[in-house]
């Protein structure tokens, strides 16, 4: 496992912004980059997200919208991809792609599980069967069960 040493910094939905690895520590963090206009985001990696979320409470999810447009993202954009008023979990953006290039990403969606002392677990690119698979792994490795 690899220390993270550069800040995860993101802006809020309200207009500030934040250091995630900062405003999360001591807690094990799954991270999803991810764009509002990437069907396999939309359709597999948030719905994925939702479900880690749910079986297992001593995981924290966050996304992180990811804008590859010139013009920045709302608040409206970002509920407009959801059919229930209240988000499922915190989303947050990255207006500049900034946090994006930094963490190496390979694309959307892009997992970043951090454990609570703050090292990379595993980073890893993609939605479908491999990649969930990988998650489950390393979830395992964290010791994270579900009830």
């Amino acid at each position: 496992m690899q220390q993270i040493t550069a800040p995860l910094i993101v802006d809020t939905l309200e207009g500030g912004t934040l250091d995630l690895l900062n405003h999360y520590q001591g807690k094990d963090l799954l991270v999803l980059f991810y764009n509002n206009q990437c069907l396999g985001c939309t359709g597999r990696a948030i719905p994925l997200a939702y479900d880690y979320q749910a079986r297992y409470p001593d995981l924290t999810v966050v996304a992180v919208h990811v804008n590859f447009s010139k013009s920045p993202v709302t608040r409206q954009d970002i509920h407009s991809i959801f059919t229930m008023p209240e988000l499922p979990f915190p989303i947050y953006l990255d207006q500049r792609q900034e946090s994006y290039r930094l963490y190496q990403s390979e694309g959307t969606p892009h997992w970043f599980l951090i454990n609570k002392e703050g090292a990379l677990v595993q980073s890893i690119f993609g939605s479908q069967a491999g990649a969930q698979n990988r998650l489950l792994y390393a979830f395992e490795e964290l010791n994270l069960t579900s009830p």
